[in-house]
């Protein structure tokens, strides 16, 4: 019997050589450590507090960024999406925990406060994990690439402020500042133009260095902070204190950690998708319980609620590297620079311009990677481009324009003072509308108007209706025999009759030409292009080897058991998981069964279908329900 050969890891979850890890990592720890010290820098300078103790905030963050990162990339037990995402703390809890700080009165009597609710809404959304992953069906190609694209755009405005300057200090008409983020991003992608392989991954880190060298040979980067820290600075629980819990400032905090949970579902979908690797529900639940355990251990360790950092999901596309033990690395990295102050201070002194020109590449491939997993939806349905419209509209209206939050009630700041978030909660409240809710409507309005059809010649009618059934006109035709049809119901018991009446045989021969689950050919578009959107629907047209072989086996048991194609309405099961669920139970069943079973299934397949056609047709409702969907 030949040697079988052991199964390569997937690249999430490749172990690379402890060199190559130290130097990805670091590249992470440089592309991240801006944006990680913003909150508590903003933080501290509106509820009063002094330089030693924004220090104390700092070296804080970082380190329990390192932990948080660890345990989400990691993973233990149930929690950890194990995906190469960094942790960092929340743009959206600033404002929010800027307003329970100075209502305490400031200082670090305000951040006592802060900390009782950090830890409480930790814990929320610890628990609540499970059953915001049950919601992943609400969040179709059509909001994750919203989102996705969201995200990228609205931190675009974010590298061009490195880029001329900074928040504190910006000049957009400095020449050196555009030379230094021109530069940092000409080398970037001069070498991913000319490298490959090692070269090409470390390509932002390259730009990093270069760009700071040459600032510090024209004087545009001073080390000079580095003397002056400490080489030691370690930070204790409850360094200020025992937390002090409010009602109202814990609310506020659990409303922040929901909004977050969107944010972070959004960057576990776009890591999937750069990585290739299949997100389900349990993925969603597990990176949220990192989530919530993270902001707990930040509300003990004197750091702030935590997420998935979008930032470095543009690192992960721009590099291509996908082993989760990079981000790994990187934690470590950032548990050191929390510890020795000295190191964080050689980190720091990287200019904003050099790291707004790195970022305006990151970011923008986040963007990127939005606009690829739209390219999936159908745009042919209005209705999706009413979702992706408004909501990247009504994101950039608020990025464009942030002192637009104070147009809204002090309760709604929260949403609309973050472009990302009203975006996303847009997406997801326009998705629900369009597509989980249902009208009761004048027939003529939400029905097929049949005047037209009824007016079809038989060709008309086939060429019209004949995708409705896989490679089988004959059907179609059979129900243009019942003109005229009354109304929607008497088209819909044509095509049903056509369908569950024709000959045994030729039901047979029908079954026989829908494609396998899973096959290369649909994804090649050798199937049609209704075969691909039907199982494109669920990802099938994108799996990686290993759940390819679990398809190929489940379709060849299926044959060898029943002689014809396992058929299941994908767009209905919603997720990978569940097709092979019901796969394999429909295993178990008889042969006649099973007959009526995909007689079943292809009748919701030729519904779905017959949506799509009719969708934004002149004369015809976009959501005719001729199979009673």
């Amino acid at each position: 019997m030949p040697r079988r050969l052991p199964r390569r890891p997937h690249p999430v979850d490749e172990v690379l050589p402890a060199g190559k890890l130290a130097v990805y990592g670091f590249q992470h720890v440089l592309a991240f450590y801006a944006g990680a010290v913003i909150v508590p820098i903003l933080l501290a300078g509106a509820i009063g507090l002094s330089d030693r103790d924004l220090i104390h905030l700092i070296n804080a963050d970082l380190f329990t960024c390192g932990i948080a990162s660890i345990i989400q990339a990691a993973g233990f037990w149930k929690i950890g999406v194990r995906l190469p995402l960094l942790q960092g703390v929340t743009f959206t809890a600033v404002s929010p925990m800027i307003a329970i700080g100075l209502a305490a009165g400031g200082g670090t009597d305000g951040l006592l406060v802060i900390y009782g609710s950090v830890i409480v809404a930790g814990l929320a959304t610890f628990l609540i994990a499970p059953f915001f992953g049950r919601m992943i069906r609400f969040f179709p190609p059509v909001v994750t690439g919203s989102v996705i694209l969201i995200i990228g755009l609205a931190l675009l405005p974010v590298a061009a402020l490195d880029a001329v300057g900074g928040g504190s200090d910006p000049q957009p008409g400095n020449p050196r500042h555009l030379a230094y983020a021109l530069g940092t991003l000409a080398v970037i992608v001069a070498i991913q133009r000319l490298f490959r392989g090692f070269m090409a991954t470390v390509a932002v880190l390259i730009g990093l260095v270069l760009g700071t060298f040459v600032a510090w040979l024209l004087g545009d980067a001073r080390f000079d902070a580095v003397g002056e820290s400490a080489w030691v600075g370690v930070t204790t629980p409850f360094h200020f204190g025992w937390p002090q819990f409010s009602f109202a400032a814990i609310v506020s905090m659990i409303v922040v950690m929901l909004i977050t949970a969107v944010e972070t579902t959004g960057d576990v979908f776009a890591t999937g998708e750069i990585v290739d690797k299949r997100v389900g529900r349990e993925d969603v639940t597990r990176a949220l319980r990192a989530d919530g355990l993270a902001t707990t251990i930040g509300g003990v360790l004197n750091s702030f609620p935590y997420t998935c950092f979008a930032e470095n999901v543009g690192l992960v596309r721009l590099t291509q590297v996908k082993s989760r033990w990079v981000v790994v690395a990187a934690g470590a990295f950032m548990i050191v620079l929390g510890l020795l102050p000295k190191a964080g201070a050689v980190v720091a002194a990287v200019p904003h311009p050099v790291l707004g020109g790195a970022a305006l590449a990151m970011f923008a491939t986040v963007a990127v990677v939005g606009i690829q997993t739209l390219s999936r939806v159908d745009f042919h349905d209005h209705r999706n481009v009413v979702i992706v419209g408004s909501s990247v509209g009504l994101a950039m209206l608020v990025t464009a324009q942030p002192d637009v939050a104070g147009a809204v009630p002090a309760w709604a700041q929260i949403v609309f003072g973050s472009g990302i978030t009203l975006g996303s909660l847009t997406a997801i409240g326009l998705n629900l509308a369009f597509h989980h809710t249902r009208r009761r409507e004048p027939e003529a309005a939400g029905t097929v108007r049949l005047e037209e059809v009824n007016r079809m010649s038989r060709e008309e009618f086939v060429a019209t209706f004949g995708r409705l059934f896989q490679g089988s006109p004959e059907l179609v035709g059979r129900a243009y025999d019942r003109r005229p049809f009354a109304d929607p119901t008497n088209l819909r018991s044509a095509f049903q009759e056509a369908l569950f009446s024709a000959p045994h045989a030729e039901q047979r021969a029908l079954m026989a030409t829908y494609p396998d689950l899973g096959a290369d050919r649909v994804a090649d578009g050798e199937e049609g292009e209704e075969s691909a959107r039907d199982q494109g629907s669920a990802g099938l047209t994108r799996l990686a080897d290993e759940d390819r072989e679990e398809f190929a086996a489940l379709a060849a048991a299926y044959r060898e058991r029943f002689g014809f194609p396992l058929i299941v309405c994908v767009r209905d099961s919603g997720s990978r998981e569940r097709v092979l669920a019901e796969g394999r139970q429909r295993l178990a069943n008889s042969p006649a069964q099973e007959h009526a079973a995909a007689l079943i299934e292809i009748a919701k397949v030729a519904g779905h279908r017959f949506a799509d056609l009719v969708a934004g047709a002149p004369g015809v409702g976009t959501r005719a329900k001729v199979f009673g969907r």
